[in-house]
């Protein structure tokens, strides 16, 4: 194990004395192995020994980590180390220990032995400690912040660093109000220096990170937002026959190079990951939605080179120390210019060519316009405030927008955006734009025939009322509930934001019976269109670009059955029929997005295929027995061609319309020894009455309620019910037979 650097003098003053350019090299070189300083990394170094604030803005891969981290191995004291990312300073602190700096992280997801040995060494006389990582919520505890307190007084704190300082803003891209209680660091350690880093930060929000971290005539430092060996693109989803086949060729064309996939559903990770993989991509998915074992250990492959590519939910790769990622893929439309531009730069960290693609659908677009429109902030101070910060988040959104549905060069408008003045020279053909203008102009033009396309301006089209509340409801946007996580690895979430978790959306109630007969009303006008091969225009319907067709319900049910095969290997065995199986869940997926369309149905597949990959096999038994029993209940699919494979019922009349006629006629097959043989339907023409008035629905049930009474006194009862004979009952039939 290295030493640390011997200092002369063990004084705080002396620790402040100005070290030579050349020692600091020194270090650097011992350590890091670099031979010198990239950047702004001398300036800000300097700044921090000599006891001054400094706000330091860095593209990512720009080396904000030395920053701190040499101050850390010159000067007596602990630096300490707040980072948004549970993740981040596993990663980090693993990598220092290996380059023989101590260096340790406090948070929930150690042991309480190890915890333990920590706050020893903090307590002891001479702590081995040089850098201490811990999240912003730990330091927010009065018992931590005691801690720091004995520290400061025994003069043992040097340095306090703030990374990715632009979560302390409102109006920053990924705010969290648990930055805003460092707020009071400045007036508990009033001489110790504060550094904020960022990657991004648009002027407006350095100077609230400024204000509300209380610098002191802090030195401000921007290096450039360019990163000249990025190449960006943009690819359009309406124009690709497929964009998972896409993404393949894209990678296997750029050969086994290390790569990072941003999605913004868990299921979507986990859907494209297993497509990839079939289609021989060495790939993983990576999200809040595994446990920490899986996550740790996909973690591992991918640093290690074992797996080549990480389907991945946007907190994903901050503070991972790899510098030979070359391609990042954005599946989904990022929030904010911000984000894009701080999840793209994680490519080409070692300077070497790289690309950023980022995949633009018109239906991701309306689906993140929707969620910023109805984003609600907890505790949000007024109705006005809430709805100012929603029109950021618009605005915001608005420049990805206009990046993704411009012609003009891509990094020129990625730049301009951070308020950087830009040379007309300085892309050089680095972007798609630029280096095939005629190609990009035409893709623009044939994306302004698609339907609902409305160029650089936000969409007021996609409303509430195009969505059914209870859709919501599932992999749609997964995000960590914070309620459920304790303070100190409340960051480990996917990205800290809530947004469709605080979507409020009023629930109309509804009557079960009236709702069933509803139900059936739809069903049998589905079928009565279906059958003269027509699209309902009347209802609401689906146009033919966002129904679900019966190819993809084809392709689904292939899926299905694949993942089935697959869980039936991990169990050794199924509780009941693959395909059948298979058949039910997609019947179940396609009965519940039926109205919405196909991009809720397929997340709804992909999270279904998830479960199946995860489902023990009694939970699986009680899952299909339950939808067989729901497809026994209704009789009739929503399908015609996916029968369920439950007992069939005797011929039903569904009523559609006044005039109009359809029956579904379920026929009794044969049950062989081998297998169960799939039930056939058949329609004929029985013309059907009409529908009768409310006052006739009451009359008729009146009437109902006293013949079900007769035939009560009568002995016989109503079919499918079971009737107790109370010794009250019999009372009564006794005095009415002796009245009359």
């Amino acid at each position: 194990m290295k030493g640390v650097l011997p200092i002369k003098g063990a004084s705080a003053a002396s620790g402040r004395e100005k070290k030579a350019p050349k020692e600091l090299e020194n270090v650097l070189n011992q350590y890091f192995g670099y031979s010198g300083f990239r950047g702004k990394q001398l300036e800000a170094i300097e700044a921090v020994l000599s006891g001054r604030d400094c706000f330091c803005l860095m593209p990512t891969g720009g080396g904000k980590s030395m920053c701190y981290q040499i101050p850390a191995l010159v000067r007596t004291g602990i630096v300490l180390v707040i980072s948004p990312l549970i993740a981040l300073m596993e990663n980090q602190v693993a990598s220092l220990k290996n380059k023989g700096i101590p260096a340790e992280f406090l948070s929930s997801t150690q042991t309480s032995h190890t915890k333990q040995t920590i706050h020893e060494d903090l307590d002891s006389g001479k702590p081995s400690l040089k850098l201490l990582y811990v999240t912003p919520e730990l330091v927010a505890t009065p018992g931590f912040m005691a801690k720091l307190k004995k520290l400061y007084h025994r003069g043992l704190l040097s340095l306090v660093a703030i990374d990715e300082a632009h979560c302390i803003s409102t109006w920053g891209h990924d705010f969290r109000p648990s930055y805003r209680k460092l707020s009071s660091l400045r007036k508990q350690f009033a001489d110790i220096p504060l550094l904020a880093l960022t990657a991004t930060a648009v002027p407006k929000v350095q100077k609230d990170v400024i204000s509300s971290l209380c610098l002191q005539n802090p030195l401000i430092l921007r290096a450039s937002f360019n990163r000249p060996n990025i190449f960006y693109e943009v690819r359009y989803k309406d124009l690709l026959d497929d964009v998972y086949s896409d993404i393949s060729n894209l990678l296997k064309s750029s050969g086994n190079v290390c790569s990072i996939i941003y999605c913004l559903e868990r299921a979507a990770c986990d859907d494209l990951s297993m497509h990839l993989s079939q289609q021989g991509v060495s790939s993983a998915a990576y999200h809040a939605g595994l446990n920490s074992k899986v996550r740790s250990s996909v973690l591992d492959d991918w640093l290690s080179s074992r797996t080549q590519v990480v389907v991945a939910t946007v907190a994903f790769g901050m503070g991972i120390d790899r510098q030979d990622v070359h391609i990042v893929c954005h599946f989904n439309l990022p929030k904010s210019m911000e984000s894009f531009y701080q999840e793209s730069g994680r490519a080409g960290r070692d300077q070497q060519p790289s690309r950023s693609v980022l995949y633009y659908g018109l239906d991701d677009r309306r689906r993140m316009e929707f969620i910023l429109r109805n984003t609600k902030t907890k505790k949000s101070q007024s109705s006005s405030s809430s709805n100012e910060l929603s029109e950021k988040a618009l605005a915001d959104f608005s420049q990805i927008v206009e990046y993704c549905e411009s012609s003009s060069c891509r990094r020129k408008k990625i730049i301009e955006s951070f308020g950087e003045k830009v040379q007309p020279t300085l892309c050089q053909r680095s972007c798609d734009a630029c280096k095939h203008p005629n190609l990009v102009s035409s893709h623009l033009e044939e994306l302004r025939r698609v339907p609902n396309c409305r160029f650089n301006k936000v969409s007021p089209v996609f409303q509430s009322s195009l969505v059914n509340p209870a859709h919501l409801d599932t992999e749609f946007w997964n995000r960590e509930d914070e309620a459920s996580i304790s303070a100190e690895d409340i960051s480990d979430s996917d990205d800290g934001n809530e947004v469709v978790s605080n979507i409020a959306i009023s629930k109309i109630p509804s009557n079960a019976a009236l709702d069933a007969k509803f139900k059936a009303l739809e069903r049998a006008e589905n079928a009565y269109y279906q059958g003269k091969g027509q699209t309902n225009q009347q209802g609401g319907g689906l146009v033919d670009k966002k129904s679900i067709s019966q190819a993809l319900r084809d392709a689904c049910w292939k899926r299905l059955l694949d993942a089935l095969g697959q869980a039936k290997l991990r169990l050794g065995n199924l509780p009941c029929d693959e395909a059948a199986s298979a058949t039910h869940l997609e019947t179940e997926c396609f009965k519940k997005y039926e109205k919405v369309g196909k991009t809720f149905y397929n997340s709804q597949i992909a999270a279904t295929v998830r479960w199946l990959s995860s489902a023990t096999s009694n939970q699986m038994h009680d899952r299909f027995h339950t939808l067989i029993d729901q497809a026994t209940d209704h009789s009739v699919s929503s399908s015609p061609d996916i029968v369920p494979e439950s007992s069939p019922a005797p011929t039903e009349v569904v009523c559609a319309r006044p005039g109009e006629t359809i029956v579904h006629e379920l026929e009794k097959t044969k049950h062989s020894d081998e297998s169960a043989k799939t039930i056939a339907a058949s329609a004929g023409n029985v013309e059907l009455p009409t529908i009768p008035s409310f006052r006739e629905c009451l009359s008729q049930k009146g009437k109902d309620c006293k013949k079900s009474s007769s035939d009560s006194n009568a002995g016989s009862q109503p079919f499918g019910f079971r009737r107790k004979s109370t010794g009250l009952v019999e009372k009564q039939e006794t005095s009415k037979k002796m009245k009359s």
